[in-house]
C-alpha cells in the first residue's frame, strides 16, 4: 500500500439532489447507456470529494464492465484510477481479482483504440505493484502490435512501469534498443527515445550518434527529445561535445519554431563561442520576425535580450535585423525591441539606426495606421535617447523632430519639446539654428503645454539683437492684433454695424420674461439675444493660435509668454546702446501683457484669468517697468531659471548612472561557513542530474531566500483564544500568488478528538484550493495543518473559519475562528514611469480615493517618507524639486502590483500652525486597490499618533 493516497482535483458535485446508494444501484443495474454514463460520471465526483461508496464497487464490476459502449469503457478507467483498490488491513480487495482480468481483456481487444485506451490506464496506476504485475506479458507482446497507435502506448506503459518496479521488466532498456532499432512511426521512435534518455542514457547516445547524419530530417517531436538528451548528456563531461555543437548548428535551420528555439537556447548552453553566440541571437531575430503569436515574440526578445546582457558588442551587427521587428503591430512587441536596439546602438552603428527610425516616424506621419499616435511617441522617445547619448547625430535629426512640434497627438510633441528642451542646453552650437526653427513652427503649433515649452526655450536661449527682434515679430503673428481686447471689442461692433439701430426700434416694448440659472426672472429682448449670438460668432472665429488659447482660458500659457517676453526685454537691454530700440521693445512686451490681462477680465475669454496667472504677469509687468534698477529679479529671470533646469539635467544624468551602476554590481552575499558542492566530486547518475543553474545559484546565494525570524513571528495570528477546548494560530506566509497557512492546533483537553476538520472561507478575491481533511488529536496532542489559498487580484480579503469535531456522545462541538486580514502591502512593490505616462495614467483612471491628513508630524518630508513606507510606493518626484525650505509639499507616488495594476497617489499637504494639513489623492483603474490604499494610510497615521 502507497505510504500516501493519491491527491486529485476537487471537482464541483452538485449536492442539491444527491441520489442514494440504492438509486445509484438502480441506474446501474436497470439504466440506459447514458443513465450509466451520468451514474458513473456521479460516483467519479463523489469518489474524488472524499465519499468513495465502496458498496457499489461490485455493481460497477457486474453492469458496467461488461459493456461494449466505447465511452463507458473510458469513464471506467477513470473510475479505477480514483476508487479505493485495497482494505483497511492494506490488502488488495478481492473484487479487484475482476478487475485485473479484464483489463487483462482489454489488453487483448482486437479494437487498437481500446488496446491503446488500455495501455494509457496502466500508466495512472503504475504505483500497484499487485495489479500490474500479471499484465507484463501483454504489455510487451504490445510493443509488437501491428498498429502504432498502441505501440506508442505500450512504450509508455513499459516506461512508467519500469521506472516505478525496475524488478518487473529488468530488460525494459534493452527491449527498448531493439524496438527503437526496428520501429519505422515517428512517435514511437520518440517515445522509446524518451524511455532511453531517462532509464539508459548511454544507449540514448548510442542510437543518437547512430542517426547522427539523419537529424535534420527527423520528425519535430523527435528532434525536440534529442536536444533535450543533449542537454542532459552534456551536464556530465563528454567526449562527443563538438558533435552536439554542430548539430545545433544544423537544428537552427529547422522548419520548425519550436526546434529552432530550443536548439538555439542549447547552443548557447553548449559553448561561449562568438560565432555560436551570433547564430543562436540571429536565430532568435528570424524566430520574432517570422512568428505570429505576440506572446512567442515577448518570450524569445527576452531571451534575446539575456543573451545581449550576457555578451556585450558581440552581437551589434544584428541591431539592423532587430529593428524589423518594429513591423509588428503589437506595441509591447514594439517596445520591448526597441529597448533592446537602444541599448545596442553604438559609434559604429548610430547613424543608421537613427536614419531607420526617421524613416518609420516619416511613415508614421505619411499614413495613418493601427496605434500609429503611440507609435510615434515612441519612435520620437526612441531618438531623443540616442541624440542625447551620441552627439554627432543631434544636429541631423533635431530638426526633423521639430516638424512634429504641430503634431494633433499632444504627447508626441511634448516629447519633441522636451527632446530640443534638453539638446539646446546640451549643444551649445546649434542652438542659433534650432531657435530660428523654432520661431518659423510657432504657426503650425496646437497644444498649450507645446507652446509653453517653445516659449520656455526662446525665452532662454535668444540671445543676439536682430534674433531677439525677430523673435517678437514671430510671436506678435502667432498672437494677433494688439491690444487683444480693442481687436476684438472692434470686430464686434463691425458685426453689429447698422443692424443695432433696426434692433433698438424692434426691441422696444418687446421684452419677455426668461427664468435665469438661478431661478429669478429677468428680461430678454431681441436686441440682447442678438448681440449674444454676434458675441458667440466673434468667439467662433478663426484666429491666430497663441491668440486663441489665451481667449480660451489658458492663461497659464500667457504668464509664460510674459515670462519669456521679460527675459528676451532683459537680455536687449543688456546687449543693446540704442535706448529708443530697446524702450520701443519693453513697451511692446508691456502691452501685450497687460492686453492679456485685460482681455481675461473680459467678455471674449471662456473663463476670466485666475489669481496666479494674473500675479504672475503682473510681477512681469512691474519687472520690466524698474528696468533701470537692475535688481535681483533681473538675475532670477536671465540666470537662475537657465541653471535650474541645467541642474536637473545633472541630476537626472547622475541617478541613470547610479541606476545602471546598481544593476551591474549586484551582488549576493554568501555565508563562509555555507556547504560547497563539487561537481566533479559528486555522484553522477542519469536519476539525479545536477544542474548547472541551479549551482550557479547556490554558489551565488541568488537562490537563497532569507527569512527573518522576528518578522515571521509578526506574521502570526491567533485563531482562537487561551481557555478554548482548541487554541489555534496560523503563520501567514505569501508566496508569489498563493497564501500558505501554517495552522498550529493544540488539544488543551483530557479527551481525544475525532473526526477534527478545520474549515476555511474566504471574502473577496481569495480561493480555497484545497479540500478540508480529517484528523484526530490525542490528548494535549499537537497538529500541524497547512493550506494553500490563490489570489487573484490586489484587494483586501478576509479569511475565516471554524474547527468542527465530534464530542462525547458523537455531539459535534464547534469553535469559530478569529477573521485573518490579507496585507495587499505584500502584493504592491515601488515601480517608476515618466511624467507623461503618469498624467496619462492619472487622467485614464476612474476610481479615486481621497484621504485627509490627520497626523501629529510637523515636517511635510517626514510624512511624505511615512506614507511612502506605509504603502510601498516610490516618490516620483525629483529631489531637487522638493529641496529647500518651504512650507508646502507637493509629490507624486507610484507602485505596481504582481498582478500588474497601476497604483497612483498625489500627496499635497501645508504645514501650519496646527501641524500638517492637506490630503492624499489615490487613484487607480480598479476600486479595490484604490480603497485598501487609503485604508492602508489611515491605519498608518492612527498608528503613527501617540497613545494618549
Amino acid at each position: 500500500m502507497a505510504a500516501e493516497a493519491p491527491c486529485y482535483t476537487v471537482v464541483f458535485e452538485d449536492t442539491t439532489e444527491s441520489p442514494s446508494t440504492q438509486e445509484l444501484r438502480a441506474s446501474l443495474e436497470k439504466g440506459t447507456d447514458e443513465d450509466r454514463l451520468d451514474t458513473l460520471r456521479r460516483i467519479i465526483v463523489s469518489t474524488i470529494n472524499g465519499n468513495p461508496q465502496p458498496t457499489l464497487l461490485m455493481p460497477i464490476i457486474q453492469y458496467i464492465m461488461p459493456s461494449r459502449n466505447k465511452q463507458l469503457k473510458k469513464l471506467l478507467h477513470f473510475y479505477w484510477e480514483v476508487c479505493p483498490k485495497y482494505d483497511e488491513n492494506g490488502k488488495l480487495k478481492q473484487e479487484m481479482i475482476l478487475v485485473v482480468n479484464a483489463i487483462r481483456n482489454d489488453l487483448q481487444h482486437p479494437n487498437e483504440y481500446i488496446r491503446g485506451a488500455t495501455l494509457r490506464f496502466l500508466q495512472k496506476i503504475s504505483k500497484d505493484a499487485e495489479l500490474l504485475e500479471p499484465l507484463i506479458p501483454i504489455c510487451r507482446s504490445c510493443l509488437e502490435h501491428r498498429h502504432s497507435y498502441v505501440r506508442k502506448n505500450a512504450v509508455f506503459a513499459v516506461y512508467t512501469i519500469y521506472r516505478e518496479y525496475e524488478h518487473l521488466i529488468p530488460d525494459a532498456p534493452e527491449l527498448m534498443q531493439t524496438f527503437i532499432a526496428a520501429e519505422s512511426d515517428a512517435t514511437c521512435k520518440r517515445n522509446a527515445f524518451v524511455f532511453l534518455a531517462h532509464c539508459a542514457m548511454p544507449k540514448a547516445v548510442e542510437w543518437l550518434i547512430s542517426v547522427y547524419d539523419q537529424l535534420t530530417s527527423l520528425d519535430e517531436l523527435l528532434q525536440m527529445s534529442i536536444i533535450e538528451v543533449i542537454r542532459l548528456d552534456c551536464k556530465n563531461d563528454t567526449t562527443h561535445r563538438p558533435r552536439y555543437i554542430r548539430c545545433m548548428f544544423e537544428l537552427l535551420n529547422s522548419s520548425s519554431h519550436a526546434v529552432k528555439y530550443e536548439a538555439a537556447t542549447t547552443l548557447t548552453t553548449l559553448t561561449q563561442n562568438q560565432a555560436a553566440v551570433k547564430a543562436a541571437a540571429s536565430c532568435f531575430v528570424t524566430l520574432v520576425i517570422k512568428e505570429s503569436d505576440n506572446n512567442v515574440k515577448l518570450i524569445v526578445l527576452d531571451r534575446l535580450d539575456t543573451l545581449r546582457s550576457k555578451h556585450g558588442h558581440v552581437l551589434d551587427g544584428l541591431t539592423m535585423d532587430i529593428l524589423q521587428v518594429l513591423s509588428s503591430a503589437d506595441m509591447e512587441v514594439r517596445r520591448k525591441a526597441m529597448s533592446i536596439v537602444l541599448s545596442m546602438t553604438s559609434n559604429r552603428n548610430v547613424e543608421e539606426v537613427v536614419l531607420f527610425l526617421k524613416k518609420q516616424l516619416q511613415q508614421t506621419q505619411e499614413r495613418e495606421f493601427e496605434k500609429a499616435p503611440e507609435y510615434r511617441q515612441l519612435l520620437i522617445q526612441s531618438i531623443h535617447v540616442l541624440a542625447v547619448k551620441f552627439s554627432e547625430v543631434a544636429a541631423s535629426v533635431v530638426h526633423a523632430l521639430m516638424e512634429f512640434l504641430g503634431d494633433s497627438n499632444n504627447p508626441s510633441a511634448l516629447d519633441v519639446v522636451a527632446f530640443v528642451r534638453e539638446v539646446v542646453e546640451k549643444f551649445p552650437h546649434l542652438r542659433q539654428s534650432i531657435c530660428d526653427k523654432l520661431t518659423q513652427t510657432l504657426t503650425e503649433i496646437k497644444s498649450g503645454k507645446a507652446f509653453r515649452g517653445v516659449l520656455w526655450i526662446l525665452g532662454e536661449y535668444v540671445e543676439g539683437l536682430s534674433d531677439i527682434q525677430a523673435t517678437f515679430q514671430d510671436i506678435r503673428k502667432v498672437l494677433g492684433e494688439i491690444p487683444i481686447l480693442a481687436s476684438e471689442q472692434r470686430l464686434l461692433d463691425e458685426a453689429g454695424g447698422e443692424e443695432d439701430k433696426q434692433e433698438d426700434k424692434k426691441a422696444e416694448g418687446s421684452g419677455r420674461p426668461r427664468v435665469l440659472a438661478d431661478g429669478t426672472y429677468a428680461t430678454e429682448t431681441a436686441y440682447t439675444s442678438t448681440n449674444s449670438a454676434r458675441l458667440e460668432a466673434v468667439k467662433a472665429a478663426s484666429k491666430p493660435p497663441l491668440r486663441a488659447l489665451i481667449l480660451g482660458g489658458d492663461f497659464f500659457t500667457g504668464s509664460v509668454l510674459a515670462s519669456a517676453l521679460t527675459k528676451l526685454v532683459l537680455r536687449f537691454d543688456d546687449l543693446t546702446t540704442d535706448r529708443p530700440k530697446a524702450n520701443a521693445l519693453r513697451a511692446e512686451a508691456m502691452l501685450i501683457m497687460t492686453s492679456i490681462i485685460r482681455v481675461g477680465q473680459s467678455k471674449f475669454v471662456t473663463v476670466p484669468i485666475d489669481e496666479d496667472s494674473n500675479e504672475r504677469i503682473l510681477n512681469c509687468i512691474q519687472t520690466l517697468s524698474e528696468l533701470q534698477e537692475k535688481s535681483i529679479v533681473h538675475d532670477i529671470f536671465l540666470k537662475d531659471t537657465k541653471a535650474a533646469y541645467s541642474k536637473m539635467l545633472v541630476a537626472q544624468e547622475k541617478k541613470a548612472a547610479e541606476k545602471k551602476e546598481s544593476e551591474s554590481t549586484k551582488e549576493h552575499v554568501v555565508q563562509v561557513d555555507d556547504l560547497l558542492i563539487f561537481r566533479q566530486f559528486s555522484k553522477k547518475s542519469a536519476d539525479d542530474p545536477i544542474d548547472y543553474v541551479e549551482d550557479l545559484g547556490k554558489a551565488t546565494g541568488a537562490a537563497e531566500v532569507r527569512e527573518d525570524f522576528i518578522s515571521n513571528l509578526s506574521r502570526i495570528s491567533q485563531l482562537t483564544g487561551f481557555s478554548d477546548p482548541i487554541y489555534a494560530e496560523a503563520y501567514v506566509k505569501m508566496h508569489g500568488f498563493d497564501i500558505m497557512l501554517d495552522v498550529l492546533l493544540v488539544n488543551q483537553t483530557s479527551n481525544t478528538l475525532q473526526n477534527l476538520c478545520l474549515d476555511f472561507a474566504t471574502l473577496g478575491d481569495l480561493k480555497l484550493v484545497e479540500r478540508p481533511a480529517v484528523y484526530t488529536i490525542a490528548p494535549h496532542g499537537f497538529q500541524s495543518i497547512k493550506a494553500t489559498i490563490k489570489v487573484s487580484s490586489t484587494e483586501t480579503g478576509v479569511i475565516f473559519g471554524s474547527i468542527l469535531w465530534d464530542g462525547p456522545a458523537l455531539a459535534e462541538c464547534c469553535v469559530i475562528l478569529n477573521d485573518i486580514h490579507i496585507d495587499i502591502m505584500d502584493y504592491i512593490k515601488p515601480a517608476y514611469c515618466s511624467e507623461t505616462q503618469f498624467r496619462s495614467m492619472w487622467t485614464e483612471f476612474e476610481w479615486e480615493n481621497r484621504v485627509n491628513v490627520s497626523t501629529n508630524m510637523t515636517d511635510p518630508r517626514d510624512y511624505l517618507k511615512h506614507v511612502m513606507k506605509s504603502t510601498n510606493m516610490s516618490c516620483l518626484t525629483p529631489e531637487g524639486a522638493m529641496s529647500g525650505d518651504c512650507d508646502f509639499l507637493s509629490a507624486n507616488m507610484y507602485a505596481r502590483s504582481l498582478f500588474g495594476e497601476d497604483a497612483l497617489a498625489n500627496l499635497s499637504i501645508e504645514k501650519t500652525e496646527a501641524g500638517i494639513v492637506g490630503h492624499v489623492r489615490i487613484r487607480s483603474k480598479t476600486q479595490g486597490i484604490a480603497l485598501s490604499l487609503g485604508d492602508r494610510i489611515t491605519m498608518s497615521q492612527k498608528d503613527s499618533k501617540p497613545s494618549i
